[in-house]
């Protein structure tokens, strides 16, 4: 099964990339993901949903230990073809 998290981190900054956003991409980049993609206000990352989880895990911790204030992110699960599925198809 494969599973998308997509993330952001606050307080932002518009100038340059704060500590918290840089350390939390890092730690996704760092796990056995697929794909990250990272962008101006957010991340994306997608995988295994082990290797999701532990993602996850990761780039919670490494946020808040680098001074993130609060973490939002989105978990999907995916079919093959990259979409994400919906309630009706078995999706929460």
């Amino acid at each position: 099964m494969r599973w998308r998290v997509e993330f952001t981190t606050e307080p932002f900054d518009l100038d340059e990339p704060p500590p918290h956003a840089v350390a939390a991409r890092e730690a996704v980049r760092g796990a056995d993901l697929d794909a990250v993609d990272v962008g101006p206000f957010g991340t994306s990352a997608e995988g295994r949903a082990d290797a999701v989880l532990g993602a996850v895990d990761g780039l919670l911790r490494a946020a808040v230990e680098a001074g993130a204030t609060r973490v939002s992110l989105q978990v999907s699960v995916i079919d093959e073809a990259g979409a994400a599925r919906t309630a009706a198809e078995g999706g929460a």
